[in-house]
């Protein structure tokens, strides 16, 4: 089961620089410091300032020095759907968002230098999905499950599953499976023979389509109660799922996310 989520360390070292590998997710919010608070009381995570210039105020998370995120603040005037945003490996995001274009996506920022580190796209898919493509310096999407606050798996969740997934095969050249013992909806997107991610395709519950951010927690009741405190809500309650014991939840500007007990 483990296996087919790519929850595996040495997975995340050979894996995480092929074009279409998740390798990063990021916030952006109309509140920092109140987002900044919310974050480190679910997950304790500590922040530094790295840039980029370009898009404002920002911070990268990190949990015991390593960065696991991003959040930014959006200028008052600019009024965005407040999402967690995965952002995808590319050698040339100049071509891929050209390439997103071509087949019916929408190029939103970008192609834009974020400072020497390296050049960011962010765009949304045919059905409306908002994610980033990144060229340059290493981030890490994901990284070994059982590590408190760290994301460990990033999931499509979308109307148009079937549809879909051609957009992003014909950006990033994706084998697809489907993915035993997981909801036959499910298909999970291979590169080089090992899974990365994942598209499910979801009934009309869902608001809009979204990239998933999985976290991983060790106490998903714990956590979700913990989210409510701190001014979230629980979207869905603490069950078992494919890869553990997970609840969706959201923060205090709406972004959605999943927190993950893999039980390792």
């Amino acid at each position: 089961m483990t296996e087919v989520w790519g929850f595996s360390e040495s997975h995340e070292e050979e894996t995480r620089h092929a074009p279409g590998t998740p390798c990063w997710t990021s916030l952006l919010v109309h509140d920092l410091e109140a987002t900044k608070d919310f974050y480190s009381g679910l997950f304790g995570w500590d922040y530094y300032n790295p840039g980029p210039r370009q898009l404002g105020p920002y911070v990268r998370a990190t949990i015991d020095g390593r960065d696991v995120a991003g959040i930014g603040e959006l200028p008052p005037d600019r009024q965005l759907r407040i999402a967690w945003t995965t952002y995808l490996a590319s050698d040339d995001a100049d071509a891929a968002a050209e390439w997103i274009r071509c087949c019916g996506g929408t190029v939103g920022v970008g192609p834009l230098a974020a400072d020497d580190a390296g050049r960011l796209v962010l765009a949304s898919d045919p059905a409306g999905a908002l994610f980033g493509v990144w060229q340059g310096q290493d981030l890490v999407g994901q990284g070994p499950a059982g590590t408190p606050g760290v994301p460990v798996w990033h999931e499509l969740v979308t109307h148009q599953g079937t549809s879909v997934v051609k957009f992003y095969q014909s950006l990033f050249g994706y084998e697809t499976k489907a993915s035993g013992g997981l909801e036959s909806d499910t298909l999970t997107l291979h590169l080089e023979g090992r899974p990365v991610a994942a598209i499910r395709s979801a009934g009309p519950e869902l608001r809009m389509p979204l990239w998933m951010t999985y976290f991983e927690v060790t106490d998903v009741d714990a956590a979700a109660r913990r989210v409510v405190e701190l001014g979230g809500r629980i979207d869905e309650a603490p069950h078992r799922g494919p890869a553990g014991h997970q609840a969706t939840v959201e923060d205090l500007e709406g972004a959605v996310f999943t927190l993950l007990q893999s039980g390792r």
